[in-house]
């Protein structure tokens, strides 16, 4: 039986709304990532130790950490389609403060501008592509995340062809771009505004959900998230260690320009984009818990090697690493969201928020290693961060999270 008009302009209508939100975590995710992409030059213009460039990363990174978790929280109960087009909005400025900064504070306040837009767009868009493809959640989330790691892939090109041949001034640039996620951000809450919940009314499956919420104790919730939040630590600490030092590592031991470090940076974003799309598909195939462990686990072989290769060779192993790495991120937050059903913005909100959290905490310690015994020791003592993901072989089987749960790894699960 062929599907009416209606349905098909339905279908369409919430594919366009989870392509929408996927190139506004691009943009989002590609002005973000251009500011630790940027540290050799404010280094050299400012003057700043790597103490201090870890404290810009930090106020990047924590400023969101704190913020997304309780965005998510409070709008899984009251909706704010209005927040995607203000995200936008506190990014633009953080662009300008960017591009006009004279001093180390100035670049603090303009990394929490950028950092309180992105706490905002996480969680809030993370909902809308839940609710545009509610019968294929992991492909909503898969193809949100793509968005996301394209855009961080493109920030080390726009940084080599932008930024370094204008210099400071060229942040301007970015008020283009984030005045276009504005726009489509503002289309993207209209249709949020119609489709989300009404205030005071009842969700409709509020009883299944309650089911769901007492399925497990609470003491096999905090084994699972400790694991997961583990994962996290891996993944996180050790892109930052890459997006944020890994280009002064490379000028110093290869003598080359930051335009080259940057092919690097792109070669593992790049990746890590195809490593994103290819693992929520091979998720739902293999299993999440299999590819959540091969995903950190599976880099340790080519973080290791990393250190010792060549200018080329560098490339070709970021390429493995961000595909390997890059895989796995969706996935966790599928698992943890099946684990915790109706927190949809609570899951998302807190594991991109201890994604950014973990990486401003790793980026200070990683820049006061560097003042202390210098690059080559830090990339050598972060490249063994993903043997971590040994731990992951504890996590619970897809049947335990998704349907009848039994006692797992001595941890009980409520029946």
């Amino acid at each position: 039986m062929s599907q009416s008009p209606a349905t098909d302009t339905t279908k369409n209508t919430s594919l366009v709304i989870l392509l929408g939100v996927s190139v506004a975590h691009l943009l989002n995710d590609a002005m973000q990532s251009v500011v630790p992409a940027v540290f050799p030059l404010f280094q050299q213009k400012m003057q700043l130790s790597f103490v201090e460039i870890g404290w810009v990363a930090f106020t990047l990174n924590i400023t969101a950490s704190i913020l997304q978790p309780l965005i998510g929280y409070y709008t899984d109960r009251r909706p704010m389609p209005l927040l995607l087009p203000m995200g936008m909005l506190f990014t633009l400025l953080g662009m300008l403060g960017l591009a006009l900064s004279p001093s180390l504070l100035y670049l603090l306040l303009s990394a929490a501008l950028i950092g309180v837009g992105s706490s905002v767009l996480h969680p809030e868009s993370s909902r809308v592509a839940h609710m545009a493809m509610k019968h294929r959640r992991g492909l909503a989330q898969s193809v949100f995340q793509v968005g996301g790691n394209t855009g961080q892939a493109l920030a080390p090109l726009m940084v080599a062809f932008i930024i370094s041949p204008q210099g400071q001034l060229g942040f301007l640039w970015f008020i283009l771009l984030a005045v276009i996620g504005i726009v489509l951000q503002s289309f993207i809450s209209q249709w949020y505004r119609r489709h989300a919940r009404p205030k005071n009314t009842p969700r409709p499956q509020a009883q299944t959900t309650a089911l769901h919420e007492n399925r497990f104790s609470k003491g096999f919730i905090v084994y699972v998230m400790g694991i997961l939040v583990l994962m996290l630590f891996s993944k996180f600490v050790y892109l930052a260690s890459m997006t944020g030092y890994y280009s002064f590592y490379y000028m110093d031991k290869f003598q080359l320009p930051l335009e080259n470090a940057q092919m690097c940076l792109f070669a593992l974003q790049f990746a890590g984009m195809l490593g994103t799309f290819l693992g929520g598909p091979l998720a739902d195939r293999l299993g999440r818990q299999k590819i959540i462990w091969f995903s950190i686990l599976g880099t340790a072989p080519f973080s290791l090697l990393l250190p010792y290769t060549g200018p080329i060779g560098s490339i070709l192993v970021c390429i493995a690493i961000g595909l390997i790495l890059m895989s796995g991120f969706s996935v966790i937050i599928v698992y943890a969201q099946e684990m915790l059903p109706g927190h949809v913005g609570t899951v998302a909100g807190l594991f991109f928020g201890l994604s950014f959290g973990l990486a401003g905490l790793g980026s200070v310690v990683m820049g006061q290693l560097m003042d202390s015994y210098g690059i080559e020791t830090m990339v050598q003592v972060c490249a063994y961060l993903p043997l971590l993901g040994l731990f992951a072989l504890l996590l619970p089987k897809d049947s335990v999270i998704m349907g009848k749960p039994t006692r797992t790894i001595g941890v009980e699960a409520k029946a």
